[in-house]
């Protein structure tokens, strides 16, 4: 199946040998996304919700160049550093994805790029 790289300037750069994300068919496979503000490359100042809420932002530009929203997202993976934050997370996370309810798994990790608390990755159908 021929495959298609999708890339916006409206999401950071990947920063390692990946591509933003890959659509293949109707589906959309959206690489995990750390808190950078795209502009800079740094991460967002602020706390695990501004975080999260910068990881989503870059999930959506990312969806929008697909000509996607959340509500075409049927799964998404979470890694968090620390479950403690898993309640912070879980109120940004509802307020993107509204009424939509995608498959889901949540994570803490030991460490993510960058010591960021928070990466999200999703895939999408449309």
């Amino acid at each position: 199946m021929k495959h298609q790289i999708i890339h916006t300037d409206n999401a950071p750069k990947a920063i390692g040998p990946y591509s933003q994300a890959v659509k293949a068919g109707n589906m959309l496979f959206v690489s995990g996304q750390v808190p950078f503000v795209p502009e800079t490359m740094e991460i967002v100042e602020g706390d695990v919700k501004a975080q999260a809420a910068q990881s989503l932002k870059n999930v959506q530009a990312i969806l929008a160049e697909a000509g996607l929203d959340f509500s075409h997202v049927v799964k998404s993976t979470v890694f968090i550093k620390d479950m403690n934050e898993f309640a912070q997370i879980n109120e940004v996370y509802a307020e993107y994805f509204g009424e939509n309810k995608p498959a889901r798994a949540c994570v803490e990790v030991a460490r993510l790029p960058k010591d960021v608390k928070v990466e999200i990755e999703v895939i999408a159908i449309g």
